[in-house]
């Protein structure tokens, strides 16, 4: 997890799986970031695969911001992100921008 280039906006990318046998790792460094930042950046372009735990790690997440009324966004959303999203019809609750690519 780092900073990018806004002030103040902690930037957290995801590589790979967001399954259930990554989502207890991921889990113990979201959580907290969310305690500690006022505004996280989730960087979801790498994630390759995601099932029903990834989804439940997001809207926790998300879930523990709304509660703490801190900023946390979703972006960069991968296409296999965005297919269950999709499929879930959870886009209007995270209510990230997402950009579609052409090779998507």
């Amino acid at each position: 997890m780092g900073r990018n280039g806004t002030a103040g906006v902690v930037y957290f990318p995801i590589e790979g799986e967001m399954t259930i046998y990554a989502v207890s790792n991921l889990r113990e460094q979201i959580i907290p970031a969310v305690a500690e930042h006022e505004e996280i950046e989730i960087d979801l372009s790498r994630v390759t695969e995601i099932d029903a735990a990834g989804v439940q790690l997001m809207v926790a997440a998300k879930l523990e911001a709304i509660l703490r009324s801190k900023t946390l966004r979703y972006v960069g959303h991968s296409k296999a992100v965005l297919d269950i999203i999709d499929l879930c019809d959870l886009g209007s609750f995270f209510g990230d921008q997402v950009v579609l690519h052409q090779n998507d």
